[in-house]
């Protein structure tokens, strides 16, 4: 048996469609009132909707020990990808809590019923910034620097919790996927990059950063999770590509004007801080903060040499995904 933690979000699902369809037992971690459109909808999109009564669903939380332990024990693997993604600052305190100390839970209960191994979704945001553009890799530790997001140390606290449980004997494998491309929810997380095309952006900005498919996401952290690889991290990058010309792909798929507006550091700063004085008066989280608009004129980019040795492991074209992924935002748009 398997147990999943995120089953419900856009990794996730993946994993579970491709766990399913290799006829594995699998049980994942569900919240009472979760729902279950996003990964109803993801199994839909490969037509393999009647997966999902192959699935056992566990209500409980990350915060909930006795949750987990009911969920986890008789399990021989656990893969945990849940994580709260926020750059919001009145969220940090609970992003913490739900990264850094559930992540601890899960390692001590993955601990106390002898799993065989545990295999953690991460980010490359635990990789922490750096001044410089050499291409990052495995041996590249956060440290503290004044560009981090609170995401980022949520992320690195959380990769400490499970190299922690390695030291205690737990065998584990961590991955830092770069930015995830896929379908679901198109206005949550990376997906709304389509969305925001979509509704006509206009403004590109000059930093690159590594993107990848949320399918090779999955296939990599099942081979890991089902091999005998232990106690190392991977970073999962396909391509390293600048912010324009991703927009440029999801703009010519979606028939959409290109964005033709250059963001200068005079446009950032103001439009931080126009969203932070929107987010006031609506009440609502900014579409816009100082940490991603920072981050959002920053060239980062990653190495995938490890993982692609390791599996010999090849990836999927970002262009081939933002195709596929293009289509079916289209086929959704345009259904009666």
């Amino acid at each position: 048996m398997i147990f999943i933690t995120g089953g419900t979000g856009l990794v996730g699902a993946h994993i579970l469609l491709k766990l399913t369809q290799e006829g594995k037992s699998v049980r994942a971690l569900k919240r009472k009132k979760s729902s279950f459109s996003i990964i109803e909808k993801i199994f839909n999109y490969y037509n393999q909707g009647e997966l999902l009564q192959k699935i056992e669903w566990i209500d409980g939380d990350l915060l909930d020990i006795l949750s987990l332990q009911n969920a986890i024990e008789g399990c021989d693997n656990v893969i945990h990808c849940a994580a709260l993604v926020s750059f919001d600052s009145k969220e940090v305190e609970k992003m913490m809590q739900f990264n850094v100390e559930g992540t601890a839970n899960i390692v001590n209960t993955c601990i106390k019923f002898n799993v065989l191994k545990l295999a953690y979704v991460s980010s490359i945001a635990a990789l922490g910034n750096s001044d410089s553009d050499i291409e990052k890799i495995e041996d590249n530790y956060w440290k503290p620097n004044p560009h981090n997001t609170a995401y980022s140390v949520s992320k690195y606290l959380s990769e400490q919790e499970v190299w922690r449980g390695t030291q205690e004997g737990l065998d584990a494998v961590i991955v830092n996927p770069s930015v995830i491309l896929g379908p679901g929810n198109w206005s949550k997380g990376s997906s709304q990059l389509f969305e925001k095309v979509w509704d006509g952006l206009k403004y590109f900005t000059t930093g690159s950063t590594g993107y990848v498919d949320v399918i090779d996401v999955a296939n990599v952290i099942v081979r890991l999770s089902e091999s005998d690889v232990v106690n190392e991290r991977f970073i999962l990058n396909s391509e390293n590509l600048a912010y324009s010309q991703v927009f440029e792909w999801i703009a010519e798929d979606l028939n959409r004007p290109k964005p033709n507006i250059k963001v200068t550091p005079f446009i950032k700063e103001l439009a931080w801080r126009l969203e932070w004085v929107k987010s006031l008066i609506t009440r609502k989280s900014p579409l816009i903060t100082k940490e991603t608009a920072n981050k959002s004129m920053v060239n980062s980019s990653y190495s995938n040499a490890k993982i692609s040795k390791t599996l010999s492991y090849k990836f999927i074209p970002i262009r081939e995904s933002i195709q596929k992924y293009s289509t079916w935002f289209l086929s959704e748009k345009t259904s009666p």
